[in-house]
């Protein structure tokens, strides 16, 4: 009888054992459901640079009060301030969407020195400057297509941190050079200057290197149109591309046209893509203070996040995030001590919807041809405004070269009862939107960095382990014991000289090659020099390599 319970009893404990093992396989199992359904092959990450709920809100009621594409993903917002402001700029902005790193002002995809705003962790001394590898540069490392799109010239700060790594973001050649070298296979914009031969300080063949290594390289949008590969660089401008409103006649194309055939490019890949979209111009219109600029970019911005929603919703394996990089210009819907009561939806949008130009657009008109009555009737042609001031008439005359926008957009936005607080950034949370095929999207308020790690997770990447060991600088050669000094001869193109034995390796700034007699050896990443610092930052296989 005692035998017959403890074998009883050996059958209940092997029974729970059991069961427990069942519920944990199922948990795993679950698990692993869950994390599958959270990843993605492709990420589109759009980026209204400058854009606040006010330009979206003026934008919705120039169409009538119609919702915008990007209206029904809306799920929270973004804080955006730098390591060291409240106030970000550009660069260190679309750096923390790249890296998921925040860093100074100025900066791109590097790591800060100086480290100012709380729960912003400090760096070691020996990180400084050294270059953050990009959610971009990874996933290209998995063998994912990649590809930016903005109307920008693409050395600019937003597309730049996805693809170069400095600590200066007005450094466009240096900047155009890495990201030719880190061979980004679609890229659609503006720029075009800045990888020809002839208009580069330096002559680097920036356009020769694409071409020679199967790049088909264009200014022709009707070129690229047709164009059928998988790598492409069709740049449509010689620097920025023009606003929306006044593309006509220009042979460039819109955002959305270059968002559509990225996508068609990019979806050729099996292994799926990264591809970030820009609407650039809405910054630039927000620190000129013009409303008809603002409006302009905001809704060709849209077209572009239709485009990209449409081709998520088709598939089951894309999501899109979208989120401006910072707020610009305090722009508000009513100004000053004006009664609310006063002022009706047509007060706002009269003088608006007669535009038919932006106020850069009404420069290129004008021209030269600056008299007191051609003034007023382009004034008057492009914009409806027929009771300019003779101070108005004035301070447009007198406007300098390249900034009437400065001029006019204030004009228009007095007229529009629309006010702002500054030509320059400010430092609110910006609007965060967001769509999954399977709804795993984040919500309520989150930090820059956070838009980063939420991309990379859905993508099962992770940046962390590809920053550990990615860079090496001329520091850390030399405390391991390497022959190593800068070439400093020509400014703009240093070299990382490497002494071993009989042999010197020469690694020049911004490309990605070792150089030793006769023989050309590739590494992983770009190299990056900082000369405010001396230091020099290499692609860490380096070591292998010259053993």
């Amino acid at each position: 009888m005692k035998r017959f319970f403890v074998q009883r009893k050996n059958i209940f404990l092997a029974s729970i054992l059991i069961l427990c093992l069942i519920l944990s396989t199922l948990a795993f199992a679950q698990q692993e459901s869950r994390e599958n359904q959270q990843k993605v092959k492709n990420v589109i990450l759009m980026i209204p640079d400058g854009m606040t709920i006010a330009h979206t809100t003026l934008a919705r009621w120039y169409q009538g009060g119609e919702p915008l594409a990007m209206d029904e993903i809306a799920c929270g917002l973004v804080r955006t301030y730098s390591a060291n402001n409240p106030i970000t700029d550009s660069a260190p902005a679309a750096t923390a969407y790249a890296t998921g790193y925040k860093t100074q002002n100025r900066y791109l995809s590097i790591y800060p020195e100086m480290v100012s705003m709380p729960g912003v962790g400090q760096v070691e001394e020996k990180d400084f400057y050294k270059p953050i590898v990009t959610i971009l540069e990874a996933t290209k490392k998995l063998r994912k297509s990649t590809g930016l799109v903005f109307t920008c010239q693409f050395p600019h700060a937003t597309p730049a941190a996805f693809a170069s790594h400095t600590d200066n973001r007005n450094d466009y050649e240096s900047i155009a050079e890495q990201m030719v070298y880190n061979q980004v296979d679609v890229v659609l914009g503006g720029g075009y200057k800045y990888i020809d031969k002839n208009q580069r300080k330096d002559k680097e063949d920036l356009a020769g290197y694409l071409k020679q290594n199967g790049f088909f390289v264009t200014t022709s949008w009707q070129d690229a149109k047709n164009f059928s590969g998988q790598k492409i660089w069709g740049l449509f401008a010689q620097d920025a591309m023009h606003y929306d409103f006044d593309r006509n006649g220009t042979g460039e194309s819109s955002l959305a046209e270059m968002t559509q055939k990225a996508l068609q490019v990019l979806s050729k890949n099996r292994n799926g893509f990264f591809l970030m979209v820009e609407g650039s111009e809405i910054d630039w219109a927000s620190h000129a203070n013009d409303p008809v600029g603002v409006v302009s970019e905001v809704l060709a911005f849209d077209k572009a996040v239709k485009v990209a929603l449409d081709f998520a919703k088709s598939r089951e394996d894309t999501a899109v995030i979208i989120a401006a990089d910072h707020n610009n210009g305090g722009m508000t819907l009513g100004m000053g001590t004006t009664s609310i009561d006063s002022i009706l939806l047509n007060d706002f949008l009269k003088y608006i919807r007669r535009a038919t130009r932006t106020a850069a657009g009404v420069e290129d008109i004008l021209g030269n041809n600056r008299t007191d009555e051609n003034i007023k009737k382009v004034v008057s042609q492009y914009y409806g405004i027929d009771n300019l001031t003779q101070d108005e008439i004035n301070a447009i005359k007198n406007a300098p070269q390249g900034r009437l926008n400065y001029v006019l957009g204030p004009m228009i936005s007095k007229r529009s009862y629309i006010g702002w607080t500054s030509n320059e950034h400010t430092g609110e949370e910006v609007v965060l939107y967001a769509y999954h095929p399977n709804g795993y999207i984040p919500r309520g308020v989150i930090d820059n960095t956070e838009v980063c790690d939420y991309m990379a997770e859905i993508l099962g990447i992770d940046l962390g382990s590809f920053n550990e060991s990615a860079y090496i600088s001329n520091i850390d050669l030399e405390e391991k014991g390497y022959d190593v000094s800068l070439d400093t001869s020509n400014p703009t193109n240093v070299q990382l000289v490497i002494n071993k034995g009989s042999r010197t390796y020469i690694i020049p700034q911004n490309k990605n090659v070792v150089l030793e007699g006769s023989n050309q050896y590739k590494l992983k990443y770009v190299s990056v020099y900082i000369p405010s610092a001396k230091r020099f930052f290499v692609s860490s296989e380096v070591e292998s390599l010259i053993k």
